[in-house]
């Protein structure tokens, strides 16, 4: 997967049809445990709820996995809507619970999907988003002469400077787009920025760009 969208902060969302309330929690997941010990601590929160239904979408080894769950609700009512609301919006490394206090009032299966969607949809609604990408993180090693003029570089080709360390010269930690990479390297080649030496940490996805509608 070369792109996905996830959240910057875990966020709630509650609405209230025909007396049932369905409270939509939103949270950011790096894995399927992480998802699967949220799952657990939600369900303990709300443990006297009629249902906690979930859904989520993980990257693990380059490959989506998805879980759903309608948490003793009607068949495709409850978690198959809130994972199709994360497939169709990209949503990557999210978990959604959708717990339900049942009102007295029976919404029939349309109603129940709505209701579990517009939850979900408001949580996500609420939702700072970061867009993720492919990425490459470097460490190199600057002299301090040379610290200025390569921050001024860095700006200028969409490099992010993620951790500084003074010592004998400066190393830094940088991260950029995958697609970046063999410029950067040419650059390195031809002199275009003068670092002492570089090794290439690892291959992970990056923020792109942060943002409530993006």
């Amino acid at each position: 997967m070369n792109e996905f969208i996830t959240i910057l902060n875990d966020e709630m969302a509650e609405i209230v049809e025909k007396k049932s309330q369905f409270i939509a929690n939103i949270c950011c997941v790096n894995n399927i445990y992480e998802a699967e010990e949220k799952i657990k601590l939600i369900k303990k929160k709300y443990n006297d709820a009629k249902h906690n239904c979930i859904a989520y979408r993980v990257i693990e080894n380059s490959q989506i996995i998805e879980k759903s769950s309608d948490d003793g609700e009607p068949s495709g009512t409850a978690g198959g809507p809130i994972l199709n609301i994360l497939q169709k919006s990209n949503l990557c490394n999210i978990l959604v619970v959708v717990t339900r206090y049942f009102g007295g009032i029976l919404l029939g299966t349309g109603g129940l999907v709505r209701a579990y969607s517009e939850a979900t949809q408001k949580a996500i609604e609420k939702s700072t988003k970061i867009h993720k990408t492919e990425g490459i993180e470097f460490e190199i090693h600057l002299d301090y002469s040379y610290f200025d003029i390569f921050k001024y570089y860095c700006k200028n080709n969409e490099i992010t400077i993620t951790k500084i360390e003074y010592g004998e010269d400066i190393i830094l930690k940088i991260e950029m787009e995958k697609n970046r990479k063999n410029i950067f390297l040419k650059d390195i080649e031809v002199k275009t920025v003068n670092i002492k030496k570089y090794q290439l940490l690892q291959e992970k996805y990056i923020s792109k760009s942060v943002g409530k509608n993006k």
